[in-house]
């Protein structure tokens, strides 16, 4: 059994070897399985219930693995910096700094720090990406209407 120790830090990215192929999709389609209860098994036979916590994360990992995708496992606190909620939003930590001013995102006051709470940051995210998706999809049918989806010179 592996642990991980300060000689001994955490991958920065994993990806599926080709020989373990097979074995992620079988793993995929199990955890896929509805109703079912995932267990870890020990050594010595002991069953362990897996939290949906890292149920979700395992089958997460394994999917996105399955799709020959590379992963990354990133630890975050439940307050983060603006520069780390930036970072995680992929923007600027200046237009960051403006959406918390404008409201946008609830954040903390430290002294004089802003602190962003890794819950409310990934409600943004989420609406964000929700209206993202629903301007591209409003902009694809306006293309298509006006017949411009198909053009091709």
């Amino acid at each position: 059994m592996k642990t991980i120790t300060e000689q001994n830090p955490p991958l920065e990215s994993v990806m599926a070897q080709e020989l373990e192929k097979s074995s992620i999709k079988h793993l995929e389609s199990i955890l896929q399985l509805e109703g079912s209860q995932p267990k870890l098994v020990g050594v010595d036979g002991q069953e362990i219930p897996i939290p949906e916590s890292v149920y979700q994360i395992l089958h997460q990992a394994v999917h996105a693995l399955a799709l020959g995708k590379v992963i990354s496992v990133v630890i975050q606190d439940r307050e983060l910096t603006t520069q780390k909620a930036a970072d995680i939003l992929k923007v600027s930590r200046p237009y960051l700094i403006k959406l918390l001013d404008q409201g946008e995102i609830p954040c903390i006051r430290v002294g004089t720090h802003r602190r962003v709470r890794f819950d409310d940051l990934m409600k943004y995210k989420q609406e964000r990406d929700i209206k993202r998706r629903k301007c591209l999809q409003e902009l694809i049918e306006i293309t298509e209407a006006a017949g411009l989806y198909d053009y091709e010179e």
